[in-house]
């Protein structure tokens, strides 16, 4: 391996560079906005160390413990972890093009345009499952292509760890390895498959995943349940056409890259016995397709095309005039840098809202600003989901302070979802208020059995008419105002005065929830 490293010492100093350039570049936006709304559920979710929660595996949790932990809880410091793994997608990209004979050429292209790609850009420095999924994704082929060009079982074992790991933290693996395997299969190779390692290495995966798959079993496998809440209520509205069109939209310019790499790997001769990561990709496409899954499911399965293209081009590219492969490589990348302020939050906010204006009326980018509501809007729904919280915070304070001293260890603060509850209990120590409770996804599952009434602040989006009879008074004390933040309008209300116990409509509640 040192040997390796030191024959290409200079792609590798390349690879390197490239990496750092996409560390550096999330350093400089990453303090910016505020917490996503995914954000504060994650953060909340390292509080509560667990095998398993409602929406996600637990490694995030783990993450989330690790950051609060090291770094503190800023939100710079809340994306470091996520940003040094995106940025490593950027190093195995480089290092699946050295393995599979690319030189300094191909490594920039292929780098750069995982770098400056709007997907990996947005995806790539939140504290979410997103970014460590699609590392795990390209880990995955990363080392499968290395067992296939030196037969070294050691990669197989890496891969098993690989799986055990990236199953902790999203189920979606399963998909592209499901994919990888079946592909193989139907490649010549597939007597590779033959291998006792390989039973070693799902052996090894398994051990890693069981707990977590024990976890699932011991509470009626909620992660079930959540898929079905979410197809009804997301991924119902997924069309076909719509999810395909996306996938060439995802990656702006640069997606031209990742195409030559898909076509380089059907027609190649040199690069003949990684064809099934081509027949891989298709495989994982049409199964995002009959699960109307949402067009990032599959990010993780282009940075291999991309190390792919890479070579392609580079190749494509060798033979002409250094005037011309300039002229084309700007082609491929500048246009991407217009993306760079709607994927990450590097302009301040207005400047942002001002580019996001010209990008639409003049240039026609207008599909950044569709959320998920199927409707436009002046921001994107990432960047509107970063706004607000303390602001609620803030007004939960408020109403708690209003509270006789001697009645706040009896008062509740009620979240309606998890954003809501995750802002609350992340500043609750600034503002001195209890831990939210909240019904909302992996929040029930800590929920206590029963609440303390006597005092009752709710957040919610509408004025919850619906306890009026378990209150005499209802006072709103404060709304988020900023017309930006998707929680615009959710406000703050103080209840008191019990009409009658609430108790039992909460305990019916929470058994909804948890079963």
């Amino acid at each position: 391996m040192m040997s390796f490293y030191k024959h290409y010492r200079k792609e590798y100093l390349l690879v390197l560079l490239l990496t750092f350039v996409k560390i550096a570049l999330h350093f400089l936006a990453n303090s910016n906005y505020g917490f996503h709304r995914d954000e504060l559920l994650y953060l909340a979710l390292g509080e509560h160390l667990n095998w398993g929660f409602s929406e996600v595996p637990p490694f995030i949790a783990g993450v989330a413990w690790v950051s609060s932990a090291v770094f503190g809880d800023s939100v710079f410091g809340a994306r470091i972890i996520s940003t040094v793994f995106g940025s490593l997608i950027v190093y195995l990209t480089g290092l699946t093009v050295l393995t599979l004979g690319g030189k300094r050429l191909a490594i920039f292209l292929a780098c750069a345009a995982v770098m400056l790609s709007p997907a990996f850009l947005a995806s790539g420095y939140l504290l979410q499952p997103v970014v460590f999924d699609q590392f795990f994704w390209l880990l995955s082929a990363y080392l499968i292509i290395s067992y296939l060009k030196t037969r070294q079982t050691a990669y197989l074992i890496g891969l098993g760890f690989t799986a055990g790991f990236g199953m902790l933290n999203k189920y979606t693996l399963a998909l592209y390895l499901a994919a990888l395997i079946v592909a193989l299969l139907l490649s010549p190779r597939r007597k590779l498959l033959l291998n006792k390692s390989w039973l070693l290495a799902a052996l090894i995966a398994l051990i890693l995943f069981l707990p977590n798959l024990l976890w699932q079993v011991n509470h009626q496998l909620p992660v079930i349940r959540h898929m079905a809440e979410l197809n009804e209520t997301q991924l119902i509205n997924i069309k076909p056409a719509d999810f395909l069109f996306e996938q060439l939209l995802i990656h702006a310019a640069t997606g031209v890259v990742w195409l030559c790499g898909f076509f380089y790997l059907l027609v190649s001769g040199s690069l003949k016995k990684y064809r099934f990561l081509a027949f891989a990709y298709l495989l994982v496409i049409a199964m995002l397709i009959f699960l109307h899954g949402k067009s990032y499911y599959s990010f993780g399965a282009y940075p291999v095309l991309f190390a792919v293209g890479g070579i392609a081009l580079s190749r494509i590219l060798s033979p002409v005039t250094p005037m011309l492969r300039y002229a084309l490589l700007l082609l491929i990348f500048v246009p991407n840098i217009l993306f760079i302020p709607i994927a990450i939050p590097l302009l301040p906010f207005n400047s942002t809202l001002q580019f996001f204006d010209f990008s639409a009326k003049k240039l026609g980018l207008k599909f950044p600003l569709k959320w998920e509501d199927q409707k436009m809007h002046a921001t994107t729904q990432d960047y509107a989901d970063m706004l607000g919280w303390e602001e609620l915070a803030r007004g939960a304070a408020e109403a708690y302070i209003r509270v006789p001293s001697g009645k706040r260890s009896v008062t509740t603060i009620f979240a309606n979802n998890y954003g809501q509850a995750g802002a609350i209990d992340h500043y609750r120590r600034k503002y001195g208020l209890p831990p939210a409770v909240c019904l909302n996804s992996s929040y029930a599952l800590w929920s206590p059995e029963e609440i303390n009434p006597e005092f009752f602040i709710t957040i919610d989006d509408e004025y919850p008419d619906d306890l009026q009879e378990y209150f005499n008074k209802i006072e709103k004390i404060a709304e988020v105002k900023n017309i930006y933040a998707r929680e615009k309008g959710t406000a703050v209300y103080l209840l008191s005065q019990p009409l009658k116990p609430l108790n039992p409509l909460y305990k019916k509640h929470r058994h909804e929830e948890l079963n």
